[in-house]
Order: structure tokens, then C-alpha cells, then sequence
């Protein structure tokens, strides 16, 4: 990579530190970091643009909808902004623009009008992070921070949510395995991605054994 894209990334890199020092645990500067490192990770093995793939990565969270009143236009823009500020190419800004509009998952039922290696690549890095063990802790930490249960067995899960219904659910933390965080395994893009969410998915279900366990007095 050339010195100049090099420093753009760095500036970045600076961009989002500084943008998301407050954030909430589970998308603040040390998921964009954790989405980064897997991002390249992941990237080892396929053909992609490593610069369009470091920028989306480090960009597809800069201003998520769910902490902006649902806004799915002000991250792009966000990013689009800073992007022209240091001059970065057309049609890179446009490509990770893309990448942040279509990268979530939206309940599932969204139909992604964009595709591309790199958004493959960075959306697996995104999905991991949901699963294993750091996705159960952003997981409880998302649900605290919205003051949610953790669980009601009265509250049966949505499988078929639309996108808004998804956006504004307020159900139970742990619905939200089943409304999500399970269904990721199969929604994975690369080899990589897939090879390693299996092993964070087995993780998760022994998490929720013993949750159940425990919760129904069992052990």
C-alpha cells in the first residue's frame, strides 16, 4: 500500500478514535478496531481492495443509525464528508458509502441493493463481532444500555420482523439471540468468515444452555 493511502488511513483511523469517544461499549472505538484487524484478516484470502476495505471498515459504524433516531443517511454522509476533506477518490468515498448503507443486518428481511468482495469482507468482520463471546457481551451491554430485560419467557421471539419492526423492538436481550445473533452463522460471505463463526456460534449456544439452566433452577 502506498505511503499516501497509508496516511489517509491513519487519519482515519484519528477520525473515527476522536468521533466515537463517548460511544456506547458495543460500537465504540474498540468494535471498529476488533472489525478492522478481522477485516484484513479475512481479506488475506480473497481478491479485494485492501484500501477500500480498511476505509469501510473503519467508517461502517461512524454514526450508526440506532444512537441517530433511526437515520440510515447520516453515517454515509459522515463519512462521505470526511472522506473529502483529505481528498480520497470519488469513487472510493462512493464504494464505502455503499459498504455502510448495505452492511447491516436490518431483522434480516432487507434486501441488499449493493454488493461487492469488500463489503463481503468487512460484513463478515461486522458479523463475527455480534457472536462468540464478545457478541454476548455487546449483547448485554447494548440491552443495559437500553434498559431491556435480560429475559421474560413470556415474550416468545420474532422471526419475522419487517426492518422497522427490527429497528424499534424493545424486546428482551436474550430474544435477541434468536432474532439475530443465531441466524448469522449461515449468513456468512467468505470461507474465513464461515470457518470462524462456526466455532463463536457453538460458543453461543453453550452460553444459552447454561443460561437456561440456571435460569430454570436446573444447576
Amino acid at each position: 500500500m502506498s505511503a499516501t493511502k497509508a496516511a489517509i488511513i491513519a487519519k482515519t483511523i484519528t477520525f473515527v478514535q476522536e468521533t466515537l469517544a463517548n460511544a456506547e461499549g458495543g460500537h465504540d472505538w474498540f468494535h471498529i478496531e476488533r472489525v478492522y484487524k478481522n477485516s484484513l484478516l479475512i481479506a488475506k484470502e480473497e481478491t479485494v481492495d485492501e484500501f477500500v476495505v480498511s476505509l469501510g471498515a473503519l467508517l461502517h459504524d461512524i454514526a450508526d443509525s440506532k444512537f441517530h433516531n433511526g437515520d440510515e443517511k447520516i453515517g454515509p454522509k459522515v463519512a462521505r464528508n470526511f472522506l473529502e476533506s483529505i481528498a480520497v477518490a470519488e469513487d472510493v468515498i462512493t464504494h464505502v458509502e455503499n459498504i455502510i448503507t448495505n452492511i447491516s443486518f436490518k431483522g434480516g428481511n432487507f434486501d441488499q441493493q449493493f454488493t461487492s468482495p469488500e463489503l463481503d469482507v468487512i460484513q463478515d468482520a461486522d458479523r463475527l463481532d455480534a457472536i462468540g463471546a464478545i457478541g454476548i457481551a455487546r449483547c448485554f451491554n447494548y440491552g443495559g444500555f437500553k434498559n431491556r430485560k435480560l429475559h421474560d419467557p413470556s415474550i416468545e421471539p420474532n422471526l419475522n420482523m419487517t426492518k422497522e419492526e427490527y429497528k424499534k423492538s424493545t424486546t428482551p436481550t436474550i430474544n435477541h439471540f434468536y432474532e439475530k445473533l443465531l441466524l448469522l452463522k449461515d449468513k456468512m460471505n467468505t470461507n474465513t468468515g464461515k470457518k470462524i463463526a462456526e466455532q463463536r456460534h457453538a460458543y453461543m449456544e453453550q452460553f444459552l444452555a447454561q443460561f437456561f439452566a440456571e435460569w430454570n433452577g436446573e444447576v
